[in-house]
């Protein structure tokens, strides 16, 4: 059976939520295998909205298990109150429709303490983290001194694993001007969490090879996109994790074999929260035009997320990056009625023509983008189940997208229900 790993192609938020839900009931298994509860995925379902931060989508359908992979870092309580809150709309959630991976780092009130001292330190250079703690648990879990969500069943490793960690902490804490850790509160609240957490707990790697050898089909589901990976995005205005395709075998533990096809979401347009460099960002009435359309305010912290035109030269590095063999264009209906679109096809920097995003940042802030201009459509796409009832001139959008980031469109989305979808080619019969 073919198995489907999920990526954002931009700067996350490009509708991942929606896609995995519809393509989940294909699959037996969906994982969620980096990034922490800083992701937001929105899912519609009827008169339902789901927002799901730490979950995977798939959780939300009956009979699918849900997996939670050691490439997250995973809030406990973030989790629980997540868990409640799905289950209050009559989503049933259990240890045996839903597993977390033993080996995941966890996020820790210190490490939401650390996150917020650290960006108001930075002043005017800040990174525009949501101040979750996901970047100084990412730290932790690098500089070996993480806890894990095996560790809350001895409370002996348990205290160790606290001492290295606040050893480290509570010096950078002090520098930093802010009090140090509460370390018997701290123990004390991960003790009485422990009961409710580790039922869930479990090998995740063997799990998801025994469902590999039984023939279930496993759908990987990625958070944040390719230019906010940490190694690959636009650095350092990224997050702490890797968001590429590669990064669902080392974060799940499944061999890169079992991966199979590769689809990376886009929006018809661009978008980006918080800082950084953005060559195709409108600050002006088209801007303005396509955050109203598109909804575009952050799942997670509410923020007003920069627009701008659809950056080809963007996604054909994550259809590189990320052996991305199919595109997932979503919002294709936020465009209808705009006369003139315009898809950026190159820069140009210090006055040459250039095919790439810089890596350097100095470089980065001075590209200028190079425009094709495509006409636009009066008629509506939005509710579209198939090609023969979009306009022809936004078929020609597409297409021409395709050409220019060298990957085919799979599927089309064209509103946030789960229906309002465009299949082109199953992923999963690949």
């Amino acid at each position: 059976m073919a198995n489907v790993v999920v990526v954002g192609a931009q700067w996350g938020d490009e509708g991942k939520g929606k896609i995995v839900d519809w393509l989940s009931e294909r699959a037996d298994v969906v994982v969620r295998f980096q990034g922490g509860h800083n992701a937001g995925h929105t899912l519609v379902i009827g008169d339902t909205v789901h927002k799901l931060s730490l979950l995977p989508s798939g959780v939300v359908r009956p009979g699918k298990l849900a997996v939670i992979g050691n490439g997250v870092v995973v809030d406990p309580w973030a989790l629980l109150d997540e868990i409640e809150q799905i289950r209050a709309k009559g989503v049933a959630i259990s240890p045996d429709n839903l597993i977390v991976a033993d080996t995941a780092a966890l996020i820790l009130p210190v490490h939401r303490q650390l996150d917020r001292a650290l960006e108001e330190a930075r002043g005017a250079q800040k990174l525009g983290t949501t101040g979750r703690g996901i970047g100084p648990a990412y730290e932790d879990k690098v500089g070996r001194r993480a806890v894990r969500v095996g560790d809350l069943a001895d409370r002996a490793t348990l205290s160790a694993r606290l001492d290295q960690m606040l050893f480290f902490h509570d010096a950078l804490l002090q520098g930093l001007g802010a009090p140090p850790t509460d370390r018997r509160a701290l123990e004390d609240a991960l003790h009485e969490v422990a009961g409710r957490i580790l039922p869930y707990a479990a090998n995740v790697a063997i799990r998801l090879d025994q469902a590999r050898r039984s023939g279930k089909r496993i759908l990987f589901e990625g958070a944040q996109g390719v230019m906010l990976d940490i190694d690959h995005g636009t650095y350092p205005y990224v997050t702490s994790s890797n968001t590429v395709a590669g990064q669902a075998a080392a974060g799940s533990g499944m061999g890169p074999g079992a991966l199979g096809t590769i689809l990376g979401i886009a929006k018809a347009y661009t978008t980006r929260v918080g800082s950084g460099p953005f060559p195709t960002e409108q600050p002006n009435a088209i801007g303005e035009l396509l955050g109203k359309r598109g909804n575009e305010f952050g799942t997670v912290t509410g923020r007003k997320r920069r627009c701008g035109w659809f950056d080809a030269v963007l996604v054909r590095r994550a259809v590189r990056v990320d052996g991305i063999d199919g595109l997932v264009m979503t919002k294709l209906d936020v465009l209808d009625g705009m006369a003139e679109l315009k898809v950026c096809t190159g820069y140009k920097l210090d006055g040459k023509l250039i095919d790439d995003l810089p890596s350097a940042a100095g470089e980065q802030a001075r590209v200028e983008p190079v425009y094709e201009a495509l006409e636009g459509w009066s008629a509506t796409t939005r509710g579209a189940r198939s090609w023969a009832q979009l306009p022809a001139t936004a078929i020609k959008y597409v297409r021409r997208i395709e050409e220019l980031v060298e990957a085919p469109v799979t599927i089309l989305s064209t509103s946030p229900e789960r229906q309002d979808t465009i299949l082109v080619r199953d992923p999963f019969a690949d």
